[in-house]
């Protein structure tokens, strides 16, 4: 259960992105992202070695453990979790500011689908027919409100296929720390992300709340939601993660048109409500197959 719970608040605090990132809307995508990198990875490499300590070091010790083909496959993992990361954090802010909200929304829709089937595809995860069938209403309410807004497709399914192979990529066999593998991915993000700094712009001076709100997106958008989303990995199958993330584009969604008043017309209510309802019969067929397997092991093991 603490599993489930700490995807759902992961994915409840993401939703609400937009509060924190449209008063930055001024400023360019690159800018915010590198600043949020940099704050990011200091705060975590210092909550790292504060409260974290003995994890850290026992993560260290096992790297030191590792054969060589042992450290470059996990170099490799690192490097491509880190590029695709920071390639996802640029290309939602971008749209989320230059595009709209709802295309981010989008986005995160058809995350779920993708991260569903590349879970399938490259980890033999099994579904049973009631989550085939909620992935199913899913892709078709995605691809209604892709009708008619083809550039908002293209966008979204480019930050959908990033965090998606992000995730997949999580599902690893190393035996490292989830707090301390996610500081890794984000100091080599700063790194990767530094020589960009040069070619930021500059025109548009830098107030006390450009560097709070940064601040506030580093800590409390970026290391404690994703903590918890690899912290629920640990628990749950990809696919289970992958469409708790509805959650996401569903209140990113209410957002868009309670509180940013972006229009919204009949198409995206029918879709919307097909999403609520393939997250609905989702879970009741991940409950009902947890308590199913619950049931034969309690059988087995009586006899």
């Amino acid at each position: 259960m603490k599993y489930y719970t700490s995807a759902l608040l992961g994915f409840i605090i993401w939703g609400t992105f937009a509060l924190v990132l449209k008063p930055l809307s001024a400023f360019g995508a690159l800018d915010i992202l590198i600043h949020r990198v940099i704050f990011a990875a200091i705060s975590i490499v210092i909550a790292c070695f504060l409260f974290r300590r003995k994890q850290t070091l026992a993560s260290i010790r096992y790297i030191k453990t590792l054969d060589r083909k042992g450290q470059l496959k996990l170099i490799a993992n690192v490097v491509s979790s880190a590029v695709f990361l920071a390639f996802n954090w640029f290309s939602f802010i971008y749209v989320m500011n230059a595009i709209s909200v709802n295309a981010t929304s989008l986005a995160y829709l058809i995350c779920p689908i993708l991260t569903t089937i590349l879970a399938s595809i490259f980890l033999n995860e099994k579904l049973n027919n009631g989550q085939w069938l909620a992935v199913v209403l899913a892709a078709i309410s995605c691809v209604i409100l892709a009708y008619g807004h083809f550039m908002d497709l293209f966008y979204s399914m480019i930050i959908a296929l990033s965090y998606a192979v992000y995730l997949i990529l999580q599902k690893n066999s190393f035996q490292i720390d989830k707090f301390f593998s996610l500081t890794i991915h984000i100091v080599v993000s700063m790194f990767l992300l530094l020589p960009l700094l040069s070619i930021v712009d500059t025109a548009t001076v830098k107030t006390n709340e450009f560097y709070w709100l940064v601040l506030i997106i580093a800590v409390g958008y970026t290391i404690i939601p994703l903590f918890m989303n690899i912290f629920a990995l640990k628990g749950l199958d990809s696919s289970v993660v992958g469409i708790l993330m509805y959650l996401n584009p569903i209140i990113s969604f209410f957002l868009a048109v309670f509180y940013y008043h972006e229009p919204i017309n009949t198409q995206q209510i029918i879709a919307f409500s097909m999403i609520m309802l393939a997250i609905l019969v989702f879970n009741i067929a991940y409950i009902y197959e947890r308590k199913r397997k619950l049931g034969v092991q309690t059988i087995k093991h009586e006899l």
